[in-house]
């Protein structure tokens, strides 16, 4: 998958990569979300139901509780204790343009589920809130991320990955 990934990164742009991920993803006919609208109790069923199903592709990850953006206490997060994509690409610029960013917008926009997700790019953990809207793409600290010293196409001279531009 990490070599998949890097090939779909290569000669394109950040913004041309995200692009190329959420077009993978199916499209979401307009009744789904009339017929299940967000919902807090569907935001905690989001993040229960995570493990089971995805465990397989990032690796261990439990439910936790999540503060949402209306202060409410929750839990509708999901801490993936070590992500198999982000630990073995050890990339930030991989991570958030062909995981973070597409799975935020599936999610928000095609799902009617406002998704959060919130790498951690010194232990490779990634925290997800279901029900949390995410932050614009470029106002998201994500993206002042420098690149990882483990990274085979990093850049270590700059303060910002030179993948997130």
């Amino acid at each position: 998958m990490v070599e998949v990934s890097r090939a779909l990164m290569k000669g394109r742009s950040a913004a041309q990569q995200r692009e190329a991920v959420i077009a993978g993803f199916p499209s979401v006919p307009p009744w789904f979300r009339k017929a299940f609208p967000y919902s807090k109790w569907g935001a905690g069923l989001n993040a229960r139901i995570t493990p089971a199903f995805f465990t397989w592709l990032v690796g261990p990850m439990q439910t936790v509780e999540a503060t949402l953006s209306d202060g409410t206490v929750q839990k509708s997060g999901v801490h993936i204790e070590r992500c198999r994509y982000l630990a073995e690409s050890k990339c930030a610029g991989m991570c958030v343009n062909l995981c973070k960013a597409p799975v935020q917008t599936f999610f928000t926009e095609e799902l009617g589920m406002p998704l959060t997700m919130k790498p951690n790019f010194e232990d490779f953990s990634c925290e997800m809130v279901f029900g949390l809207t995410p932050a614009p793409l470029q106002e998201d600290e994500v993206m002042q991320a420098a690149c990882l010293k483990e990274c085979a196409t990093g850049v270590l001279d700059r303060p910002k990955c030179h993948k997130l531009l």
